[in-house]
């Protein structure tokens, strides 16, 4: 099964949202594997891996984020994908 990678940093009020736990589930649920994380300018960071579609659902989410989110930019970096097993919270 080919696998795609998708190296996401989304901007805007994504902190303190629910958005990593929110993020966590779809991404459990879809079957993708990879991790989310707090940054310290405010972003979230995260990888998604796993089937392409499910890959570009993650994605598409990452535009609406939790609900209590609000998303402001989504910036998106295709990679080789490193095969990651699992999805986590980072820290």
């Amino acid at each position: 099964m080919a696998r795609k990678r998708a190296h996401v940093y989304v901007s805007g009020r994504v902190q303190g949202v629910f958005f990593r736990a929110t993020t966590r589930d779809n991404a459990q649920e879809q079957g993708v594997d990879g991790w989310v994380k707090n940054l310290d300018d405010g972003r979230v960071e995260a990888v998604f891996e796993g089937d392409p579609a499910a890959v570009d659902a993650m994605v598409d989410f990452c535009y609406e984020g939790s609900d209590m989110a609000s998303v402001s930019t989504v910036e998106v970096e295709e990679e080789e994908p490193e095969g990651i097993d699992g999805f986590e919270i980072a820290y």
